[in-house]
């Protein structure tokens, strides 16, 4: 090719963006974006635009929103864009007519090490699974979900303490910088693709399927480390919660963003809440304590620990359910 391939860039919230803008400021011909529509968001329903869309408008590129990605007229659209090669992050599931339409083909980022953590909360399920490493994986799209060919793939260590917000913001800048140099060799052509079948077939493979509302209840009676895993691998978003139960039995629905954890020996009941009521909050677990750092009771903003004991009562006759 005697040019930069036409591309077409299909994404949705903030971690695609720094893919977008990493293609956009090395001068890639971006000929479209693809994003989801506007749709009514929080408290008071306001129309809210995708990261991505904010991005594109910013920047005067043209911008489809299709609602259903196998209508017609979306279809034309996207061939009259003459695009060489697709770049999906974040984004929804495409149908065989979509992306088998450019020359060079689409390819994905996916935040994790494919063959590991296939599905919709790849960072998240890490997390909560233990992990002490993870990546982000450039793979052409096939048939099914997050199995086409691996192009590359780019490891990180998860440190003990990391929260699926820090570790987002470092696979989005990881995966920006590999999303470039796999469109840099695809224009080139010079590049050999891994297929996924050749992994170990001995070794389990997690899946990270979508996290809803009831995944994130904590689960007090796991040991101390699951517990901390599933706390941090939910924060900030969408959060790990509980219920605050007081001695005359009133339920207060707590998250809880940001704990560590102490090890030693006890007598107390798991779930038992153990507090002076001014500087600490620990809840007792079967292995020792999960001290609570940083939470937010409902209809209440986040706070950190001291804060929250200054405007609630609380002491060592409350429980957790």
């Amino acid at each position: 090719m005697n040019k930069k391939p036409r591309i077409i860039f299909m994404g949705t919230p903030e971690f695609a963006v720094a893919s977008l803008d990493n293609l956009y400021k090395n001068g890639y011909n971006i000929v479209g974006v693809v994003t989801t529509p506007d749709k009514p968001a929080g408290r008071g329903k306001k129309i809210h635009q995708s990261a991505v869309k904010t991005y594109a408008v910013e920047h005067n590129i043209r911008l489809l929103q299709p609602f259903n990605l196998k209508d017609k007229n979306f279809i034309k659209q996207l061939q009259l864009l003459k695009a060489d090669l697709y770049v999906v992050v974040a984004f929804r599931i495409l149908p065989d007519i979509v992306w088998q339409i450019p020359a060079l083909g689409t390819f994905n980022l996916h935040a994790s090490l494919l063959p590991q953590y296939r599905g919709a909360a790849p960072m998240n399920r890490a997390i909560i699974n233990g992990e002490k490493e993870t990546g982000v994986t450039t793979f052409f799209i096939d048939h099914d979900i997050d199995t086409g060919k691996i192009i590359f793939s780019e490891k990180t260590s998860i440190s003990p303490d990391e929260t699926v917000g820090e570790l987002h913001d470092r696979l989005m800048k990881l995966g920006a910088d590999l999303v470039l140099k796999t469109v840099k060799v695809i224009y080139k052509g010079n590049y050999q693709l891994i297929d996924q079948s050749l992994f170990n077939n001995n070794i389990h493979h997690r899946k990270a399927p979508k996290l809803f509302k009831e995944d994130c209840i904590i689960n007090w009676n796991k040991n101390i480390n699951e517990i901390h895993n599933f706390i941090r691998g939910l924060s900030p978003y969408p959060a790990a919660n509980t219920q605050f139960i007081s001695p005359d039995n009133k339920n207060y629905y707590v998250k809880i963003f940001k704990t560590s954890k102490k090890k030693s020996s006890h007598n107390l009941k798991t779930g038992q809440i153990c507090s002076d009521g001014k500087n600490f909050l620990n809840i007792a677990v079967s292995d020792g304590f999960i001290l609570l750092h940083e939470i937010q009771l409902s209809g209440k903003k986040k706070m950190n620990i001291n804060d929250f004991l200054r405007g609630f009562r609380i002491n060592n006759m409350w429980n957790i359910k």
